[in-house]
This record gives C-alpha cells, sequence and structure tokens, in this order.
C-alpha cells in the first residue's frame, strides 16, 4: 500500500478485516486502511466489490444481517468499534443511504426535531428549533421549506428528500458520516448541490463516500481507496492514484477499462 503522505490523524482504521455474508466471502484481509480525520475519502470499485458492506461494517449496521460475519478490528478514534455501544457508535458515525429514507408521513420539522429528542441532544423547545434551522439551512433546504415545515417530508423531491436525510443526520453531530452513493438517486441540480455539501462539511467531520463513478471521486475526495472482488487494492491521495496508480487494475478502474 502506498504511503498516504498524510499528516492528519486518522479516524478510523482497518486491520485484518474479513466479512462473510452468508457464504459469501464478500471482504477478503482489507488491512493497512486508514481515514484520515477531517477529509472526504471515497471508497470506489465495480459493483460486486464490497464497498457498500466495507461501509455497513464502520457503523456496524452489517450485524442487522443475521447472515453477516465479520472478524478483525476497526478502530474508531483508537478505540475498538466491536466493544462500543452499537447505538453510541452509530451516533458518532452517522450514514445517509443511497435512496433517501425520511420518516415520509412525519413533517420535515419532526424528522430532525424527532432525531434529536429520542438521542436526548435537545429539549428546549426554542433550542430545538434552533438546531432544526441551522442544519436546513447547513444544507442548503431552508429557503426551499421555511414556510412548510410542518408539511409530510413525503412531498418533497427526491434531492430535497436526501438533502433533509443529511440534515437529519448532521443534528446528531456526528464525527463521521457515510455516504453510501448520495447522489445516484437525486437530479443533476441535487447531485451538484450535494457534491458541493461535502466538500464543505469536511471542513469540520470526516465524509466517507462509496462512489460508482470514479470521475465523483475525483472531484469531491481528498483519498480514494480501490475495492475489487472484496480486496483492497490500493488506497492514497485522490490525485496520485488516478495520475500514477500502483497496480494495474486501478489503472483500469480509472480510464473506464473495468
Amino acid at each position: 500500500m502506498r504511503d498516504s503522505g498524510n499528516s492528519r490523524p486518522a479516524v478510523i482504521e482497518v486491520e485484518r478485516l474479513n466479512v462473510w455474508l452468508g457464504r459469501v466471502h464478500v471482504l477478503k484481509d482489507i488491512r493497512g486502511l486508514a481515514i484520515p480525520k477531517n477529509s472526504v475519502f471515497a471508497i470506489m470499485g465495480p459493483s460486486g466489490s464490497g464497498k457498500t458492506t466495507l461501509l455497513k461494517t464502520f457503523n456496524r449496521i452489517i450485524e442487522l444481517s443475521k447472515e453477516a460475519r465479520v472478524e478483525g478490528k476497526v478502530t474508531l478514534d483508537g478505540e475498538d468499534i466491536f466493544s462500543m455501544d452499537p447505538v453510541v457508535l452509530r451516533r458518532r458515525v452517522g450514514m445517509v443511504f443511497q435512496q433517501p429514507n425520511p420518516f415520509p408521513h412525519m413533517s420535515i420539522y419532526d424528522n430532525i426535531a424527532y432525531a434529536l429528542k429520542a438521542h436526548g441532544i435537545v429539549k428546549d423547545k426554542s433550542r430545538l428549533r434552533e438546531v432544526v434551522g441551522s442544519v436546513l439551512e447547513q444544507v442548503g433546504l431552508w429557503d426551499e421549506v421555511k414556510y412548510r415545515l410542518n408539511s409530510p417530508a413525503g412531498k418533497l423531491s427526491g434531492g430535497q428528500q436526501q438533502r433533509l436525510v443529511i440534515a437529519r443526520a448532521l443534528a446528531l453531530r456526528p464525527e463521521v458520516l457515510l455516504m453510501d452513493e448520495p447522489t445516484s438517486m437525486v437530479d443533476v441540480v441535487n447531485a451538484t448541490r450535494i457534491e458541493r455539501l461535502i466538500i464543505e462539511l469536511s471542513k469540520d467531520i470526516t465524509i466517507v463516500l462509496v462512489t460508482h463513478n470514479p470521475q465523483q471521486a475525483r472531484r469531491v475526495a481528498n483519498y480514494v481507496a480501490f475495492l475489487y472482488n472484496g480486496r483492497l487494492i490500493e488506497w492514497g491521495p485522490t490525485e496520485e492514484v488516478f495520475t500514477s496508480p500502483s497496480h494495474r487494475l486501478t489503472e483500469m478502474y480509472v480510464v473506464g477499462k473495468i
């Protein structure tokens, strides 16, 4: 694995990670992966390479599948995630899925307020309104919804719903935000907004982004990892990996031959 040339401390580190789903060995001996703090780290690779499985392992959502078996070590700020309370872990490591998943019959406001109250983060009503407004502003949604906060979230467009889901995740103040192809189900305008948001958010938190699009990875990520057939082929600073990949498979992928 190439030297990342990185001076930032790692927030997530992976050693000898193996994941099975039933009899299928999905992730195979992932090691030497260190995700730098306050960066955009893109995980790229063809379909079936294990990208989403790796992402779901970082906050142990993978364990919600009864078929999943995980071996190896993953640390968050040096602490073994498999010894942590999963609820605490998932608050520290939030996740946004490919398909927008707001609570459709709940109001726009309550989609965020409910998460804050459920986790005991904010109880005071005035503070609650302040936080809801702040995160909606952060994702560029406030001006679009400020006069209809009591409308059901299901009435928003797909792109707006995805930004609402991101706002809901940000309200919990995560250290890391996992994003599984967050722009693949939205229009071009919202995809561009979300890409800009990802870059802006990385000033304060770490973004781990799964993408099927190498050009998106190149646009937004500080670092990229390339997975192929469940194996980590290489990772490092984005421009280094794209301009001088150390493995033939990576080279073929970034030029579109895989």
